[in-house]
């Protein structure tokens, strides 16, 4: 049996488990009512700009923490925040994140009136400090988008353990990104769910837990 085989047989058993499958179908409908609102949308951006290079519990404990401090703190007082709370990079998702704030009026803008997923992704890798694919990818799916892939070190290891890819490259391009998101899309819709119920999957595969 070749390793994509496996992989579908695998994920099968997953999602026919009644338990796993309901929370990823109510973490799901969290994400749509996220994206509904204004304020809720703009505090996943600052998670999605923490995890970068970090942690998605990391990222979670401080957007726990300082989630109103995101949109009133300036950006060395943020950067301060950060700093007490032990987390890596405090200057400069920081800055980042003021950075963000800066333009939110625009992103809210993009994200609301967008039917591409593909093509909002894009533009907010192009005008947002701190995000790459990876990061506006979990931005858009934390928000309700559920046909973009969040390819990162978990889905890369079950996708090599099982022969997809040859080896688990030490950073993506876009063109890898988008060739690993086809694979996955291929999965996604052999299984019939959404790429975003795919990625919450492979998460508790890896893990035994399913996040955000």
């Amino acid at each position: 049996m070749s390793g994509r085989k496996r992989l579908i047989r695998r994920l099968r058993k997953i999602i026919s488990n009644r338990e796993v499958n309901n929370t990823v179908l109510k973490r799901i409908r969290s994400f749509e009512e996220t994206g509904r609102s204004k304020k809720k949308t703009f505090s996943e951006l600052c998670f999605c700009i923490l995890t970068a290079n970090y942690s998605a519990e990391g990222g979670l404990k401080i957007q726990r923490e300082c989630e109103k401090d995101f949109s009133r703190l300036n950006e060395q007082k943020l950067a301060e925040r950060f700093r007490k709370l032990g987390y890596r990079y405090p200057r400069s998702r920081a800055r980042y994140i003021v950075e963000a704030r800066n333009i939110y009026s625009e992103i809210w803008r993009v994200v609301k009136n967008s039917i591409d997923p593909l093509k909002a992704r894009k533009w907010l890798v192009d005008n947002v400090l701190g995000l790459g694919f990876k990061e506006a990818s979990h931005f858009l799916r934390n928000i309700g988008f559920k046909n973009i892939a969040i390819i990162d070190k978990h889905v890369l290891r079950i996708l090599h353990k099982y022969g997809l890819i040859e080896i688990i490259p030490s950073t993506l391009s876009e063109s890898k990104y988008l060739e690993i998101e086809r694979i996955l899309s291929k999965i996604a819709g052999e299984l019939n769910v959404s790429l975003a119920e795919l990625d919450l999957y492979l998460w508790y595969m890896d893990t035994g837990r399913i996040l955000k």
